[in-house]
């Protein structure tokens, strides 16, 4: 059974000593009024803390103040605890298996600041040292980071008057209860009293590291900027709770399917808009701890995108909890109508068009713990997210350009996460991020469709601290009075020195044509990012060229053709027996003695040489022709050559491997492999195989003795060959196969048969089968007495059949009529034991039943007796 999860919400603001007991908390304030040129705000600072962590909310600590946009500290104000709450979820759902206790204690925090009205703004932060250990959506070994909360009071640059403002508060309950997989929803809604408009989305949560200075342990906060916690694979600020987790911008409300078991990181912003313009940003920093527990419940995903290249849609409930005993599917379209009905666990449906579908389930219906959902299914295929980005300095801006397309539907929805610290919820179409460490940057786009397609992008950005230059060489020969193109590729403007010998000398691709070696510089600015390189270029006046001294190989054999030369280009001739001419050391095929000439080219500079390669034909070898032999016997091989040394693989079975034709004596199919040699100068043998296939044994099979009748038809049927030959041929219809039918019409004593068995090679072996022939009716013959002695004459009762089809059965009983044998075999009898007991002398009773040649029924008894 899969576990499911709870999804317990304990929000994360812990901002002083030690304090990894506090798991969570917001940050608020109202303005009351302005006396003598300064703001009076009412701070509200609100944490929670774990049930029975034995520890203490610090009283007090400290939150500071600092400008907005030069982050200069303005002041450090002890903040002590003006009251604390015990909360606890006491709602015992009898549909959740394994409930967990959901209890944290809420600390406020009270005070008035008051601040001059300023242009730039202020942002009041707190610290701690150490957030909760072990953090499943963070990178696993990190151990514990800090966190750092804060709120903003805006100031009077962006919008007159913006600093009279009292901030957006988080209202939602916080205490909830969800199971992993199953559905579960979370509100984040923020009220405003001063009706500003407000943006919801996900962001990055922040650890203590900032400007430089103090921080956490007690201490005043440092200054901002501050940077992200590390995400794990597959979270970051945006989906902090993995792809299955979103959050409504316009409402703050979370839904989705909760992750597995663990603690997690989320943090919520929330824009504050006036007149347009966003005038702060308040932030809610979660701790989500997810416990063990099975809940019933109808649990799908909110949403099933089929944007891919597919119409089938296998769905099944994201609960598995013992509890949900009956399941009810309904699809519907866009016009209510139902398209589809199941009571299956799992459903596959393939949706007959484009277009958006609902998926409606019902679990346990009218019973215990019944619950129902209803999904979106978004049909419509062909939506694929992209996006390209240029510019990939440190400190410069990367241009990303969304290229996402939709075949239904426009793309009308981007959310960027650029793998750093900033920039949380950037949403445009198009933009620019300044990245301000080297290194490879995982840039993720969520884009969106007016069709409710959404998929994900991730791309790797190497931000690098200067602009890449790529050089086609970095070295290279030209000759005297040539002139070379200097190739080179980048993003930005391109200069080349020294000013000698060089035309185009400000484009990538210069022409340059030095009298002597000499090194040319390049420069590339890339909006003041900057990167040098440059390229030599060796100046000769005739190429040096040297071929392989002349050779000897075997006939056909391949040989790589060599020199040592500074050329830049070759040429190789005959090419027809070369796999590729112009290569400076090809290989070359041929099986008569060639001379290879050679070109090597620098420019306008040439040079030649030649290699003669003799060659020797190999040694010839005919190992003969293929041999079948008998099982058991022996054959000479019959070979031929013009070498004079000869050598046979493997040894074991010949009489001499070292000549031309020994006798091989192989128990089983062998191939011979012959290898001569001789001294005509090609060092390698010829070689040939012979197959000695050995035939299996003959294992002759005329039948097993039998009786008739006369005028019964007898099918002989013979095994063991590819040929026959019977002897007499008394009573047979041919005496050259397996299978001829005897008929006799005079009894006999007995006939018998000499079969001779034939293979594939003639090799032969016999068998014997005797015919007993009866003037009689089909009968089945029994002795009336038998002596079970072992003196091997009539030890056994056996029942002889003449003229029988079968024996259905033979039976004997004792005085008392219990079965003591049983037989349907001809010839098959009774050892005179019950048991394994030997019996005294006695009267037995016989019964058989059988079926004749004729197919009529057979039935006789009759009484026999054991002497002992």
């Amino acid at each position: 059974m899969r576990k499911q999860i709870v999804f317990l919400i304990l929000l994360g603001i812990p901002f002083f000593a030690m304090a990894d007991h506090i798991t969570g908390g917001q940050m608020y304030y109202k303005y009351t009024g302005t006396t003598n040129g300064l703001n009076h705000y009412n701070v509200t600072l609100k944490l929670y803390m774990r049930c029975n962590s034995g520890r203490q909310f610090p009283d007090p600590g400290y939150v500071s103040v600092f400008d907005k946009s030069t982050f200069a500290r303005i002041s450090d104000i002890p903040v002590s605890l003006s009251n604390q709450e015990t909360l606890t979820l006491t709602d015992n759902n009898p549909c959740i298996t394994n409930p967990p206790i959901v209890c944290y204690i809420v600390g406020y925090y009270n005070f008035i600041v008051s601040l001059a009205s300023s242009v730039n703004g202020y942002i009041l932060s707190a610290q701690i040292n150490f957030r909760i250990d072990g953090i499943s959506n963070l990178v696993s070994g990190y151990g514990q980071t800090g966190a750092t909360y804060t709120t903003e009071i805006p100031g009077t640059s962006s919008l007159a008057a913006a600093d009279i403002n009292s901030s957006a508060h988080f209202t939602g309950v916080d205490l909830v209860v969800s199971c992993a997989h199953n559905a579960f929803s979370y509100n984040f809604a923020a009220v405003d009293e001063d009706s500003d408009e407000l943006h919801y989305y996900f962001c990055n949560a922040y650890a203590t590291g900032g400007g430089g200075g103090r921080g956490g342990e007690g201490a005043p906060a440092s200054p901002p900027p501050y940077s992200r916690v590390p995400y794990g694979a597959g979270y970051s600020g945006s989906s902090p709770l993995g792809n299955n987790v979103k959050i409504n911008a316009s409402t703050g409300l979370i839904t989705g399917l909760a992750p597995t078991e663990g603690i997690y990181v989320v943090t919520v912003c929330v824009d504050e808009i006036r007149n347009g313009v966003v005038i702060a940003t308040q932030r809610k920093d979660l701790q989500v701890n997810i416990a063990d527990c099975n809940i019933a419940a109808a649990s799908l995903l909110p949403d099933y995108l089929l944007c891919g290249d597919t119409k089938t849609i296998t769905i099944s409930n994201q609960s598995v909890s013992p509890l949900i005993k009956t399941y009810n599917w309904d699809f519907f379209d866009n016009k209510g109508d139902l398209l589809y009905s199941s009571s299956e666990g799992n459903v596959s449906y393939s949706f007959p068009d484009t277009g958006s579908y609902s998926v409606k389930l019902v679990i346990n219906r009218g019973g215990p713990c019944s619950d129902s959902v209803v999904s979106l299914a978004s049909v419509y295929p062909g939506f694929v997210p992209a996006f390209e980005f240029s510019g990939i300095c440190i400190a410069k801006p990367t241009v990303f350009t969304d290229a996402s397309t939709s075949v239904y539907g426009t793309v009308n929805s981007w959310e960027w996460d650029f793998g750093d610290n900033a920039d949380d919820g950037n949403f445009s179409e198009n933009t620019t991020h300044t990245f301000a460490v080297t290194g490879p940057k995982n840039v993720q786009l969520i884009a969106t469709d007016t069709k409710g397609c959404r998929d994900t992008i991730t791309k790797t950005v190497n931000i690098v601290d200067k602009p890449p230059i790529q050089l086609a060489f970095r070295d290279t020969l030209i000759c005297l009075n040539d002139k070379v193109p200097l190739l080179a590729s980048g993003s930005g403007i391109f200069s080349w020195t020294p000013e000698v010998n060089i035309v185009n000398e400000n484009t990538p691709n210069p022409i340059v044509s030095p009298t002597v070696t000499s090194v040319y510089f390049v420069h590339l600015d890339e909006e003041g990012c900057l990167n040098d390189d440059s390229v030599k270029i060796n100046v000769v006046d005739h190429v040096t060229l040297q071929a392989m001294n002349d050779t000897t190989i075997c006939s056909s054999d391949t040989i790589q053709l060599k020199l040592i030369s500074d050329g830049l280009n070759y040429s190789w001739t005959p090419a027809s027996q070369i796999n590729n001419a112009l290569l400076s050391s090809p290989v070359a095929v041929t099986d008569v003695t060639t001379t290879y000439n050679v070109t090597a080219v620098i420019g306008s500079c040439s040079a030649s040489d030649r290699v003669v390669v003799n060659t020797v034909p190999y040694p010839t070898a005919k190992a003969g022709d293929d041999k079948l032999i008998c099982y058991n016997t022996s054959v000479q091989l019959q070979a031929a050559s013009d070498g004079n040394i000869y050598l046979w693989t493997p040894a074991a079975s010949l009489t001499n491997a070292s000549i031309l034709n020994p006798v091989a004596n192989p128990q089983a199919s062998t191939d011979y492999v012959l290898f001569t040699y001789d001294s005509k100068g090609c060092p390698k043998p010829g070689k040939d195989t012979v197959l000695v296939t050995v035939l299996p044994d003959i294992i002759a099979f005329a039948g097993r003795d039998t009786a008739v009748v006369t005028g019964q038809p007898l099918h002989f049927n013979a095994a063991g060959g590819v040929s026959y030959l019977w002897e007499p041929s008394t009573g047979l219809s041919a005496n050259d196969i397996a299978d001829p039918v005897g008929i006799y019409n005079f009894p006999s004593p007995g006939i018998l048969y000499k079969l001779y068995v034939y293979n594939e090679a003639g090799c032969t072996d016999s068998a014997f089968m005797t015919v007993k022939v009866f003037n009689t009716k089909p009968s089945v013959f029994v002795p009336t007495a038998f002596t079970p002695n072992s003196d091997g004459r009539n030890d056994r009762l056996r029942p002889i059949a003449a003229g029988m089809k079968n024996i259905e059965y033979f039976n004997v009983y004792d005085r008392w009529g219990q079965l003591v044998f049983s037989t349907h075999t001809s010839g098959e009898g009774w050892d005179g034991t019950i048991g394994g007991q030997p019996q005294g002398t006695g009267t037995f009773v016989w019964i058989v039943k059988a079926m004749d040649y004729s197919g009529m029924p057979y039935f006789q008894k009759g009484i026999t007796t054991l002497i002992r």
